[in-house]
């Protein structure tokens, strides 16, 4: 898996919660390229061409981190190939490059982030084609396609392995019906997985450990890391991921879940603890934003079930779901309204 970085980006502290799950992960089939260009949209970025502070940081992190001339194609196939060969922890490389590289009064100079050429242009053209040494036609072909390892998988019609078994006025949490109605699709489907913000024995996705425990991902507090990970799962149509914790914890990744929506990510949402009613956990801990900001994203599907049956057949619902879902649920117990054999839909 390969990932590149620009320098500007890297001053974001999701990226550096990925560095971190990463390397806790040992992830060494992980390879993310740092273009260290130095500038930035308006100016020069905080490090600017200081690729050994890049390295040091990323060493301390537990990667493996290899600082080459981004424009020197022979350190860059050599750096690839030290990744390939490295064991026990992903790799990084520093890429230094110029921005605008041999483009005559652009290269490295500021004021010409995201701007076309303009009059520049076909002086520009012109010196470029004079520094290809080997003009064509080269021996050069297209590599054939890669043999496809990854056999197709189905991740249709998924349901509960039993139906809601509750009885009318008994008092349970949504939080723990969310727990119960995930280990039921897990068994029924293989691809089904449970990722959760180190708060697995509050929304009770931890739950998933007794169906599988390789299918319950700790991405710990690091929210922005955590959905990107839900993302990242969701790619191909591999699996169908649920992504769990408190729900205002959620709201420290709007970002990454918009851009989920804009990707046509799928990928569903579970926020526990949400209102007022979580009373002793206090004002920090309560969901009340997470409503409006699901219901903004576009294409989202929004779950507000009011009892354990609602919930269980909500999860149901949501693995069949394309796009964004959220699930909200409560801490404190709930009375039961529903009977087992309610029919639910999306409306």
């Amino acid at each position: 898996v390969y990932c590149l970085v620009g320098d500007g980006e890297s001053a974001e502290g999701s990226i550096w919660e990925s560095v971190h799950f990463a390397s806790h992960y040992k992830l060494d089939n992980l390879v993310t390229i740092f273009d260290v260009n130095r500038l930035g949209q308006s100016e020069e970025t905080s490090l600017g061409h200081d690729v050994e502070t890049y390295r040091k940081r990323l060493e301390a992190f537990g990667m493996n981190a290899i600082v080459v001339d981004g424009h020197d194609v022979e350190e860059l196939a050599k750096a690839f190939h030290a990744a390939t060969t490295t064991q026990g922890k992903p790799t990084a490389i520093v890429a230094k490059t110029f921005k605008g590289k041999n483009f005559p009064k652009i290269e490295n100079l500021d004021n010409w982030h995201g701007k076309p050429l303009g009059d520049q242009a076909d002086r520009v053209i012109q010196h470029v084609k004079s520094l290809i040494v080997n003009p064509g036609p080269t021996q050069i072909k297209p590599q054939k396609p890669l043999k496809d390892d990854a056999p197709p998988v189905d991740i249709s019609n998924i349901k509960l392995s039993s139906p809601p078994s509750y009885k009318l006025g008994e008092q349970i949490a949504t939080r723990v019906a969310y727990g119960n109605a995930l280990v039921k699709i897990a068994e029924s489907n293989p691809r089904v997985i449970a990722l959760d913000g180190d708060m697995k024995n509050s929304t009770f996705s931890e739950k998933m450990k007794k169906v599988d425990a390789s299918r319950h991902i700790e991405c710990f507090i690091a929210e922005q890391s955590l959905v990107g990970t839900g993302i990242g799962a969701a790619c191909r149509d591999r699996t169908v991921p649920f992504v769990s914790t408190f729900g205002c914890f959620l709201t420290r990744a709007f970002d990454q879940i918009r851009m989920g929506a804009i990707s046509q990510s799928n990928v569903n949402f579970v926020g526990s603890h949400c209102g007022v009613s979580i009373g002793e956990d206090g004002p920090s801990q309560m969901a009340l934003e997470d409503l409006a900001m699901f219901r903004a994203i576009p294409g989202s599907t929004v779950f507000y079930p009011g009892d354990a049956v609602a919930t269980e057949r909500a999860v149901e619902l949501a693995a069949n779901t394309k796009g964004i879902t959220f699930i909200r649920v409560n801490r404190p117990n709930t009375a039961v309204i529903y009977q087992n054999n309610h029919v639910f839909a999306v409306s």
